[in-house]
């Protein structure tokens, strides 16, 4: 062993037996509790390393989102044992060199535990509120933290082991996978505070932020591999995670899953009709989207509304017609979904002006909008999980027929009509398959990320 590399190995166990003494001396048993909790965290963390990218010999894992759950949720003995742990299992697995993978356990041993001592700081300090946004605000603070102190520790690694510029390195690849990464830590921000206000639940979403979070950050490198327009390539991707991804998890943090049944089941019907009207592929996609988002602003309902067995009071009906505008409030904070918001804005309206929230009658109407109410009236009235009693297909043609020229557009009825008649598009609201192939994630956003086309 040369001197050079006695000197990292002693200078790594002196670093690893400092990080372990002061995780046992700050280490109390309620840090450890719930241990569901735990567990949950420990396993997203080993499971996420499969998924690890890695770029010019770094390795970006989406481990670090379960870590520094663990290190705001916990405490900093908790999620310095995770991150050790997880590193080593990985390190085992990948078959890595003693010392890089020696050099991965410390890391993932230091930065947790400092992330966890900054957030008791920020708490017991009262540099932070003790509520909700407190939380959240720390959830960010060390987030971004930590997670530059693990590239610094990486970094400094890979100088003195191969020479490696720390400058070169923190331009080429840590700000290649900044914009990304600062957008995770403001969902991981969301995850924590949808735990704090619904439980343990709440922490399974992440598994949804790791699986968008790895491709995200391998759709940048690759980007960046080919040369092809990167700064804006990555802003696009961290402007698609923050809105999409934001209102995936308020979506799957409500609690009623027939809701999202029922808007995958239209977006289906939706896409098909749009089809069958000769629009563009483009306008296609902007509808089936529109459609899987059209109920969003339903967050706003209290359980007394969304659960309601009964006949809504006059106040309650003023409430249920406001989640048009909230839903398109909340889509329009996504980079690009201007249209797919003015779409969601206007699926209350009716053909005759009688609808809301704008009173817009006829063509004033965006297509989008008059399909997307036809598609949302037939399934509300067929559909098993729905709020009322089900009728049969052919008795919901003939609903249709009967509103076509007052609630709904003619043409639009007539063409959806002709699609079910036809067999073309069925949606079985139990299969939760056909429910993940009309979210298809993946599909979206890589056709978000490729380069736009300046048209003229």
């Amino acid at each position: 062993m040369s001197r050079r590399k006695g000197l990292i190995l002693a200078a790594q166990s002196a670093a690893l037996a400092a990080a372990a003494v002061v995780a046992v001396r700050t280490s109390e048993a309620g840090d450890w509790h719930p241990l569901p909790l735990v567990l949950l965290l420990f396993s997203l963390a080993v499971v996420s390393d499969v998924l690890t990218v890695e770029f010019r010999g770094v390795r970006v894992s989406g481990s670090f989102l379960a870590i520094v759950l663990a290190m705001v949720l916990l405490g900093p003995a908790p999620a310095a044992a995770m991150g050790a742990s997880a590193s080593l299992i990985d390190a085992i697995l990948s078959r890595r060199t003693w010392d890089g993978g020696l050099n991965n356990v410390v890391t993932w041993a230091v930065f947790p535990l400092a992330g966890g001592l900054m957030a008791e700081g920020l708490v017991t300090g009262d540099l932070v509120a003790d509520d909700a946004l407190g939380l959240s605000l720390t959830v960010v603070a060390v987030f971004m933290a930590t997670n530059i102190l693990n590239f610094l520790l990486v970094a400094a690694f890979r100088r003195v082991s191969y020479g490696e510029s720390i400058r070169r390195n923190f331009g080429s690849v840590y700000i290649t996978v900044l914009p990304s990464e600062f957008a995770t830590s403001l969902l991981t921000a969301v995850i924590a505070y949808t735990y704090d206000a619904i439980g343990i639940g709440a922490v399974a979403l992440i598994a949804i932020v790791l699986f968008v979070f790895q491709y995200l950050v391998r759709a940048g490198v690759q980007a960046y591999e080919r040369g092809e327009e990167l700064g804006k390539r990555t802003r696009e991707l961290a402007s698609l995670q923050v809105g999409l991804l934001s209102t995936v998890v308020q979506t799957l943090s409500m609690r009623d899953a027939m809701t999202a049944r029922h808007s995958a089941a239209v977006a289906r019907y939706a896409r098909e009709v749009a089809r069958l009207l000769e629009v563009s592929e483009r306008e296609q996609e902007l509808i089936h989207t529109a459609a899987l988002l059209h109920d969003i602003g339903k967050f706003i309902f209290p359980d007394s509304i969304l659960f309601a067995d009964r006949k809504l009071t006059e106040e309650e009906w003023e409430t249920v017609k406001l989640h048009p505008e909230q839903g398109a409030k909340l889509v329009r904070r996504i980079e690009g979904y201007g249209p797919v918001a003015d779409i969601i804005h206007s699926h209350h309206e009716r053909v005759d002006g009688r609808g809301y929230p704008a009173g817009l009658s006829g063509d004033d109407i965006p297509l989008g909008s008059r399909i997307i109410s036809v598609a949302d009236t037939y399934d509300v009235m067929t559909s098993r999980d729905s709020y009322r009693r089900p009728v049969s297909s052919e008795a919901a043609i003939v609903e249709l027929r009967r509103v076509a020229g007052s609630q709904l557009d003619p043409l639009v009825v007539e063409k959806f009509i002709e699609m079910i008649e036809a067999g073309r598009v069925e949606f079985h609201h139990a299969d939760s398959a056909d429910f993940e192939l009309e979210l298809a994630f993946e599909r979206r956003v890589e056709a978000y990320a490729r380069p736009r086309v300046a048209t003229a």
